[in-house]
């Protein structure tokens, strides 16, 4: 299994990290957490920036999150000019690690409020190809 396959550009082919893909296909949400000094990432990492520790371990994510900020997007890299405009959002996973990933074209504009509940969701694009997106609850 490799990223090969995951967003809309591929950055590299393997990494210690592979298994995110595989669990995104499953349609889970996975992180991982440190097991020495209990550091939770997403998306995953093989190494604890902490604590330098490799000793990681995966962990299921509920997908809730809330909004923490957004920025509305009418200009991108080529690859994404087709989405334009659309809105990039952080938000905060009830566990408690930070989400960079797109709104859902469901949320309108007029209904994003900082705060607002959301779930980090799988997206299957076109070539069978995945990403993931923020959506209502």
């Amino acid at each position: 299994m490799s990223f090969d396959r995951f967003g809309k550009v591929s950055f590299v082919a393997e990494t210690k990290a592979h298994d995110f893909v595989k669990f995104l296909e499953e349609g889970k949400i996975a992180g991982t957490r440190c097991k020495r000094c209990g550091r939770l990432y997403f998306p995953p990492r093989a190494d604890c920036e902490d604590c330098l520790s490799s000793e990681m371990e995966w962990v299921g994510l509920s997908g809730k999150c809330r909004l923490v900020t957004y920025t509305n997007v009418n200009f991108a890299p080529p690859r994404f000019r087709y989405d334009c405009p659309y809105i990039l959002a952080v938000a905060k996973f009830v566990e408690g690690p930070l989400v960079f990933a797109p709104l859902s074209k469901e949320i309108k504009e007029d209904e994003v409020k900082i705060g607002m509940r959301l779930r980090l969701e799988v997206v299957r694009l076109l070539g069978d190809r995945i990403i993931y997106e923020l959506r209502k609850p």
